[in-house]
């Protein structure tokens, strides 16, 4: 079952390359309720520096990840940035046990459904999708190694310098 399930999702992540979201394009909404039943809305967001990374808990990557992000989310919170986190598995339970084990304050959507992921079409996980003040794409990051760290903060740091825009 583990096979197939992890080949459905091989599947499914070449098959979304086709049309991935790419810098300059507009983010499609999230419409669905984060862990705290709070709805994720465009419109509160309004102005602020986003990063919408998707993961799973099956990804070795992500779990080096989670812990750069919930740091990056502490440390600029206060100046704009929002980041929230949209897992991919099909179980709430594996999810649960991932962030019980890694655990981050940040905004977190389960999307067992894949609706968002169709949405944005993230080539491999972790995809991390960085949104400027004025709405749009502007950095695309796919996957995740140690040293990537250091590159995702500064371009968080330029976006948050950045005056918005709207």
């Amino acid at each position: 079952m583990k096979t197939l399930l992890g080949a459905l999702t091989a599947w499914w992540l070449i098959a979304a390359s086709a049309g991935a979201l790419a810098p300059g394009d507009v983010p499609p909404a999230i419409d669905m309720p984060d862990l705290n039943n709070q709805k994720v809305d465009w419109a509160s967001l309004e102005g602020k520096v986003v990063l919408v990374d998707f993961w799973a808990s099956w990804c070795g990557p992500c779990k080096e990840a989670m812990p750069v992000l919930e740091a990056l989310s502490r440390k600029y919170a206060a100046q704009g940035l929002v980041i929230v986190g949209v897992n991919i598995d099909s179980s709430r339970k594996k999810m649960s046990k991932f962030l019980k084990a890694t655990p981050v304050s940040f905004r977190i959507v389960h999307d067992h459904k894949l609706v968002i992921a169709n949405r944005y079409e993230p080539e491999t996980m972790p995809t991390s999708y960085f949104i400027g003040r004025d709405g749009k794409i502007r950095y695309v990051h796919q996957g995740f190694e140690k040293g990537d760290a250091a590159g995702i903060e500064v371009r968080l740091k330029a976006l948050l310098a950045e005056e918005s825009r709207r």
